[in-house]
């Protein structure tokens, strides 16, 4: 048998296989829906939103927040050693809303990281029975909040994390940011996250989690992954070891997120958590690499020579156009920019491994290791 007839054999097995899962995640992926919902409780909720330099964001997130259909919550803004206009603007609503407060962070202590440090604080000041840790870029349709409540309640889970809907207004950003969805979608059946026990079957999203007050306190909350760079994982996997049942959702049209603009923010911003997410060491990470560069961009180049390679490069683009139905993002350039978002995703591995290991990884100009 020819070498590349062999080859095409096992890309062929893998395809099938990730065409399983995407095709399984199109179906039965959980999802918020912006809809109105009879709730069978409405417990107070405490909003808790960590803030440092978000003056572009914090507004949006705001007004969003102040036009939910589910009343019963209270907002808290911890200002996180901000230095622009972050703490002006978010005064501008506590003057204006009574259930809304911003308190000012405390010094970094030794051992945390900045915004594992900041939610931590944040829950200190929290009433609510619920808790909501929510990003300052995310921007929630009006009945996103009894949604996600909804879920909460009938799924009868402890945590609910949501990988938002993503706003991408540029061609940097689209090289990265969709890369997120697609890994989350073609790797991760997402309802296993709720049916299984299985620790393996974990993915979280810290821009929005909804969490029992009492649950989150007793695993230890932010404390027990203070020093955690993918503190979101962590805190699933933490509630995961302790039996405690939690659901990953996609945000759909009720919650959406504006993270990064541009391809070197968007590249800084993944390399964060993209190595340590992974929770492997630095070769098996190069193979990871490897294997994606393998399966999903080499048949584009052997699709020349051998055209058995293009029903390989048809069924990436299929499954492209899936995630990006499931993820709500364009059709066209997902299957278009393929090519270049697979060098994006070697690019934003190789420089998330270096910062990681070199413990360079900084993000609004405070070092995070």
């Amino acid at each position: 048998m020819e070498f590349l007839t062999i080859i095409f054999i096992i890309m062929a097995a893998v395809m099938i296989i990730v065409t399983t899962v995407v095709i399984s995640n199109m179906y039965t992926a959980p999802k918020l829906y912006n809809r109105e919902y009879d709730l069978e409780r409405q417990p107070l909720i405490s909003v808790l939103i960590p803030a440092r330099n978000e003056e572009n964001h914090i507004s949006k997130a705001l007004n969003s927040l102040l036009t939910q259909t589910y009343k019963n919550i209270e907002i808290i803004i911890l200002d996180d050693g901000s230095t622009d206009s972050t703490v002006i603007v978010t005064e501008w609503f506590t003057k204006r809303y009574e259930n809304v407060r911003l308190i000012k962070g405390l010094d970094l202590p030794a051992h945390w990281l900045g915004k594992n440090w900041a939610c931590h604080q944040l829950s200190k000041e929290a009433n609510g029975e619920l808790l909501l840790f929510m990003d300052a870029d995310v921007q929630l349709s009006n009945f996103a909040i009894a949604s996600a409540v909804n879920t909460y309640q009938k799924r009868n889970v402890s945590m609910l994390s949501c990988f938002p809907t993503q706003i991408i207004d540029n061609f940097g950003a689209w090289l990265v940011i969709p890369l997120m969805n697609w890994m989350l979608l073609t790797f991760l059946p997402l309802n296993k996250v709720y049916t299984s026990p299985k620790k393996s079957y974990v993915a979280a999203s810290g821009q929005f989690i909804l969490i029992d007050k009492e649950i989150y306190n007793k695993v230890g909350g932010h404390e027990a992954v203070q020093d955690k760079v993918v503190e979101d994982m962590e805190l699933a996997r933490l509630m995961k070891r302790r039996a405690k049942k939690i659901i990953t959702v996609l945000g759909n049209d009720a919650i959406y997120c504006e993270m990064y603009s541009g391809f070197a923010n968007s590249v800084i911003g993944f390399s964060k958590n993209f190595f340590p997410g992974f929770k492997v060491s630095p070769f098996q990470f190069s193979l990871i690499l490897f294997f994606i560069l393998l399966f999903f961009f080499v048949p584009i180049f052997l699709s020349i020579i051998n055209f058995l390679f293009l029903w390989i490069v048809l069924t990436i683009a299929f499954n492209r156009m899936v995630v990006a139905i499931i993820s709500r993002q364009n059709l066209f350039y997902n299957v278009l920019l393929h090519p270049l978002q697979m060098i994006a995703v070697l690019v934003t591995g190789i420089y998330s491994m270096y910062v990681n290991l070199k413990r360079k990884t900084e993000w609004k100009g405070r070092k995070i290791q």
